[in-house]
């Protein structure tokens, strides 16, 4: 079986794992520091959209503000492909929060460029946001 591309990426935030974990699943809050629209049901279950519905998913387990657990899928996966699985855990470091992403089950092939993309798309303006007045 196919298990396709995997990887995992980390990123220090200066901001309490609190308020990075209600940036990740509150939707205007995701929407602001992205600049996409975004939609969140934060539950077990609960459907989640991001950059105006490039991305949607399914949370599959939340522990907060330690753990976030999605079946996540862009709508360039091709048809047919199952959802990937995405991790985003959030522990206390140093004053501010190390955030580690684990990204799994992407298309075969497709990995380096969704890594490149959680970078541009995601860590850089995250990083921008919390360095402004939303820090801790």
């Amino acid at each position: 079986m196919n298990k396709g591309d995997s990887m995992e990426l980390d990123l220090w935030l200066p901001a309490t794992p609190q308020q990075v974990f209600h940036a990740w699943v509150d939707g205007p809050t995701h929407a602001q520091v992205t600049g996409g629209d975004a939609t969140s049901d934060p539950r077990v279950g609960g459907q989640f959209t991001a950059w105006d519905g490039y991305i949607e998913g399914t949370y599959l387990e939340l522990a907060e503000p330690h753990l976030i657990v999605q079946h996540w899928r862009t709508s360039e996966f091709p048809e047919g492909a199952p959802d990937s699985r995405l991790e985003i855990a959030l522990s206390e470091e140093n004053g501010g929060t190390r955030l580690v992403l684990r990204h799994s089950a992407i298309p075969e092939g497709d990995g380096p460029r969704y890594q490149q993309g959680w970078v541009d798309y995601y860590f850089k303006p995250l990083s921008e946001f919390f360095a402004g007045e939303h820090g801790a």
